[in-house]
This record gives C-alpha cells, sequence and structure tokens, in this order.
C-alpha cells in the first residue's frame, strides 16, 4: 500500500483520472460520429439503445442561453475547479474527494473539446451519411460552436398516457428520456458523490490558499 501510494499521489491519480475519462469519452464519440448516421440507434435491449444526436447545450441536451456564452462559461468553470483541485491536493485533501473533483472536471472537459474543436474537424452530420475528418478550419462550425455528441439511451419504461387523464391523454410516455454521452454521466457521478459522502468538503470551499502556520516566539527562560 506503502508503495502504492508513493507512485500514486493524490496529484498523480487525480491527472490519471482526468486523462483517462477524457480518452473514453472522446474515443466514444469519436467513434459514433463517424460510424453512425445522425439519429441513427443501435438496439443493444429494450431499455438501452445507442442513439447518435448533436446539442448546443449543457449536460442531458439541456439549453443555456447563446453558445459561445456557454462555451466561454465551461472555459471559466474548468480553470476554476482545475485551479481548485491543485490547492486541494497540496492541502493533501481525501482522495476520494479529488476523484469526484477530477471526474466532474473531466466530463466538463470533455464536452468542450466538442464544442471547441469538432466543429473545426468534422463536416456536418446528416441522417444520410456518416460524418468524417476534414481538413483543419474547414469543418461545418468556427471554433467553440462546435456540437456536443450524445449517444446514450436509457428508455426504461416506455407506455401511453390513460386516455382519460387531461392534456397528456393517449400521449407516448418515457421514462427517464434525456440522451446523455460518457462526460456527462462522469459529472452526474461525481455530483451525486459529492452531495452523498462529502458534504463537509463542500461547506468549507474555498480558492484561497492555506496560510502558513506561524509559530510563536520563544521566549527565553531567565535564570535567577
Amino acid at each position: 500500500m506503502n508503495a502504492f501510494r508513493k507512485i500514486f499521489t493524490n496529484g498523480r491519480l487525480a491527472t490519471l483520472i482526468i486523462i483517462a475519462i477524457l480518452l473514453i469519452d472522446q474515443a466514444i464519440k469519436i467513434w459514433v460520429k463517424t460510424s453512425m448516421t445522425l439519429h441513427e440507434s443501435i438496439h443493444i435491449t429494450d431499455w438501452f439503445y445507442i442513439l447518435f444526436i448533436e446539442n448546443n447545450g449543457m449536460a442531458f441536451g439541456m439549453q443555456l442561453g447563446s453558445k459561445i456564452v456557454l462555451s466561454l462559461f465551461r472555459v471559466g468553470a474548468i480553470g476554476v475547479l482545475g485551479y481548485y483541485i491543485w490547492l486541494e491536493v497540496g492541502r493533501k485533501a481525501r482522495i476520494g474527494y479529488l476523484i469526484c473533483l477530477s471526474m466532474i472536471l473531466a466530463g466538463a472537459a470533455g464536452n468542450l473539446i466538442d464544442c471547441m474543436f469538432y466543429g473545426l474537424v468534422f463536416n456536418n452530420s446528416s441522417e444520410f451519411y456518416q460524418s468524417y475528418f476534414v481538413p483543419f478550419g474547414t469543418g461545418y462550425a468556427p471554433f467553440l460552436m462546435g456540437k456536443v455528441v450524445d449517444m446514450f439511451y436509457f428508455p426504461l419504461i416506455e407506455t401511453e398516457w390513460p386516455q382519460w387523464m387531461p392534456f397528456v391523454g393517449g400521449e407516448h410516455f418515457v421514462f427517464f428520456s434525456p440522451v446523455f454521452n460518457f462526460a456527462d454521466a462522469s459529472i452526474s457521478v461525481g455530483v451525486v458523490m459529492l452531495l452523498l459522502f462529502y458534504r463537509k468538503e463542500i461547506s468549507q470551499i474555498t480558492l484561497k490558499k492555506k496560510a502558513p502556520v506561524e509559530e510563536s516566539p520563544v521566549e527565553p527562560v531567565s535564570e535567577e
């Protein structure tokens, strides 16, 4: 255990987690984008599909203001969170807390990569053909304006609302309809774990460096 801790310090472990999540997230997204047409789905089970969609918004396809504002907000949030993780590594924070923070940072960075570069290196996705790489800068959107690739769809319950229900009677109902990606899942798991196990750390969040402890001067003992 001591040897493991020497090799995998808190800082190194946080870095490895971030890199691993980014690699997995981008590998899945690139495979989906270059192997499937837009809105194509692959049936895994009746409650799990790989469904290729793209969105301009936040996690799970939510929208929040303009695209450029959202992208710039992500850049700022990732920078602040990265700085905070660096501070927590120096403060010898609990390893589980650092893992949660690293998962959130990696997930946010994974979706930011889509916004930053996918519009520059891919052609526009279509329902009629698979997307492919293009020369850098000749893609479907400028820097920070790319779309986020989503693919995991879990329609756990699909049914019809009873006819007698007002407003929704007879309409199709899907329980848990959001389509999300690996980065979204990483963010969600990290946030849930923080709320369940690290509420004390959350309540003490600060971006100030811990002031060094000053030793009280030792008064000389007079000899009588």
